[in-house]
């Protein structure tokens, strides 16, 4: 890094060095500094492959109900989600070895050709497994995109604008929420669902062209190729599947054989890693009485039970409550605003303020998935005094997850030892997708077993809707111990105690 080299080539030798003091919030810290500048070029870099990544997500969830009116496979309603997140697992995981061997320039182009790619799969699939296809190539070039976009915040920006940048990736959900159910929308009221897909093509090949033109060719930080952790990476997406392969069958045997190979597989993931050369997790991951431990279930807890809303609630809001494919994908997008509205609230926190923002998450996501389970199963007409307290609280469970996201993923950064930082900066995506993908396959369970599919109809879609937010309300409850615990650690060892 003592060499000098060309900007379009390699990051400036102004980039921070990794091991920069967290408490250094002096001016440099400000969004001014996150957007100016050659931080304002790498911000929109690292902003636009969540964006395109979480459009996607929003198109698709919107969509559905008409997908399936046209070529079936209510079954596997929920698949979709989970194939789409599996894939990203491995997009994820694989994202490290790909930024080394392609740059940062070469991988952010290479992520969004996939991703294109899986879109003309779904724009063209006559049947649900062709759909499956698709989704599953699209989250592939997703998991990259996605896991490229956090990893790389530790390498170009200096340690005190971490919890800015984190709120700012995070962020751009919001932005996904005023664009992809409109989207989707539109298309599902017109009757093109496949026009929706199409579209995702043209944005993605002109985010390739903006990554070749603002990003380096080259990382300033070398690292050496280690081999893939192949065998965690089978467990970790094999468990996810046996509990989606489970969830099909309104049979309860079918679903606790299900459920059984996922804790097998899962016991296998634990005890391959605990003693792999080469891992997948940073040390202590599998431990809930280690801070990395602590901070992976609150995360994953709180992906869970976002989850579950984000994949059925537009479907719910549609047979329940008669809303439009259009309104109905804004109303469900409600929870990724308020996921906005939190990072960006509490990016700035400190002190008590982030002990505050992180209990804050799962007590608010509690408060809302209480209320949908009351609210969301009971049929209405769909006039406002009925939806707008499901809307509140919709945004609640988004705004307590964006209250302690970005705290938890810059504390995840600075308890990693100094030789796990790049493991650190890719399990975020890993945990979050593995999490979102087991939400997703339990969420379809849950909801086949209660009735969604037999007996159908008005009856089965509300017992669904009941017992889905029931059951997953408890996801929070658990989330409030393990946050508690994550303070609690907080408050014995600072805010710095990452080796420098």
């Amino acid at each position: 890094m003592n060499k000098h080299h060309d900007s379009s080539d390699e990051y400036s030798q102004s980039a921070p060095e990794v091991g920069a003091p967290l408490d250094d919030r002096s001016s440099e810290a400000g969004w001014t500094a996150l957007l100016s500048g050659s931080n304002g070029v790498r911000s929109l870099a690292l902003a636009g492959g969540v964006v395109l990544h979480a459009i996607n997500v929003y198109i698709a969830t919107t969509i559905l109900p008409s997908v399936v009116r046209d070529i079936g496979g209510i079954d596997y309603y929920a698949w979709n989600t989970t194939l789409f997140v599996a894939a990203s697992i491995l997009g994820s995981a694989l994202s490290a070895r790909l930024l080394s061997s392609a740059g940062p320039r070469g991988a952010y182009i290479i992520a969004t050709l996939v991703f294109a790619s899986g879109a003309l799969i779904c724009a063209f699939a006559p049947s649900m497994p062709i759909m499956l296809a698709g989704r599953l190539v699209q989250g592939l070039g997703g998991g990259f995109l996605f896991a490229l976009s956090y990893a790389m915040i530790r390498l170009v920006f200096n340690e005190a604008l971490w919890p800015r940048a984190m709120a700012l990736v995070s962020g751009m959900w919001g932005v996904a929420t005023l664009i992809g159910p409109a989207v989707g929308g539109i298309f599902a009221e017109l009757g093109v669902w496949r026009a929706a897909f199409w579209s995702l093509i043209p944005v993605a090949v002109l985010f390739a062209l903006l990554a070749a033109v603002v990003l380096p060719k080259r990382s300033a930080e070398r690292s050496e190729r280690s081999p893939l952790p192949l065998a965690q990476l089978v467990f970790l997406t094999s468990a996810v599947l046996a509990v989606s392969a489970g969830s099909v069958s309104p049979t309860l045997a079918w679903n606790f054989a299900g459920l059984g190979a996922a804790a097998i597989l899962t016991a296998l993931l634990i005890g391959t890693e605990s003693r792999a050369r080469h891992r997948l997790l940073p040390a202590s991951a599998f431990s809930i009485t280690s801070a990395l431990g602590a901070l992976y279930a609150t995360m994953s807890l709180l992906a869970v039970a976002v989850t579950s809303g984000e994949i059925f609630v537009p479907l719910f809001l549609q047979v329940l409550h008669h809303q439009s494919p259009l309104i109905a994908g804004y109303l469900a997008a409600l929870m990724a605003a308020g996921w906005t509205l939190g990072s960006i609230t509490s990016s700035g926190a400190s002190g008590k303020g982030i002990r505050r923002a992180i209990l804050a998450g799962p007590i608010l996501g509690l408060t809302g998935m209480v209320a949908l389970a009351v609210l969301i199963r009971t049929e209405s007409a769909g006039g406002w005094l009925t939806v707008t307290p499901i809307c509140l609280a919709l945004v609640a469970i988004g705004l307590g997850v964006g209250l302690a996201w970005p705290h938890l993923l810059t504390r995840v950064f600075q308890v990693a030892s100094a030789g796990e930082q790049d493991l650190a900066a890719a399990s975020i995506t890993t945990v979050q997708l593995f999490a979102t993908a087991l939400g997703a396959a339990l969420a379809g369970m849950v909801a086949n077993v209660a009735g969604l599919t037999d007996p159908g109809g008005i009856a089965g879609m509300a017992s669904a809707a009941g017992w889905l937010f029931g059951i997953f309300a408890f996801a929070p409850i658990f989330a409030i111990f393990t946050a508690l615990r994550v303070i609690r650690r907080h408050s014995k060892t600072g805010p710095a105690t990452r080796p420098a």
